[in-house]
């Protein structure tokens, strides 16, 4: 397959996209992460979910360590090229590292971040691989 598809990506001066992940099922968002050229071929390939952690500064397949994978379900980019939309089905319900369905679990109430979501399986339990 052609990879001229690659370029019509608005790629950030450090070789980066950013990446929002929404549910295919609900529509929320359930997380915002980075894509590099290599982890948006490689999850067009693959149909699941790679990003590039900048804070390890390598290519991080979504669900590697605590086998939340993404099947991703459709890929957009919006109009001006520099924003890919992930569609995806969230493997076992949590999509943030806190061990949440979604990143976006505060809400700004009365000058307050107010936690709205209830942590659905605590990190320790997630990533034991890591001890």
């Amino acid at each position: 397959m052609s990879e001229s598809w690659l370029s019509k990506v608005n790629w950030s001066a450090d070789g980066l996209v950013t990446v929002v992940a929404q549910d295919a099922g609900t529509g929320r968002v359930l997380m915002v992460a980075w894509m590099d050229r290599e982890a948006l071929r490689r999850t067009a390939e693959s149909g699941e979910a790679v990003y590039w952690s900048r804070s390890r500064r390598k290519l991080w397949h979504k669900g590697e360590e605590s086998g939340h994978v993404q099947k991703v379900k459709e890929v957009r980019l919006d109009c001006d090229g520099d924003v890919i939309l992930l569609l995806v089905e969230q493997q076992g319900g949590i999509a943030c590292h806190t061990g949440r369905a979604s990143c976006f679990f505060s809400r700004l109430e009365h000058g307050e971040w107010t936690e709205t979501d209830a942590v659905l399986k605590h990190p320790d339990e997630i990533y034991q691989k890591r001890k």
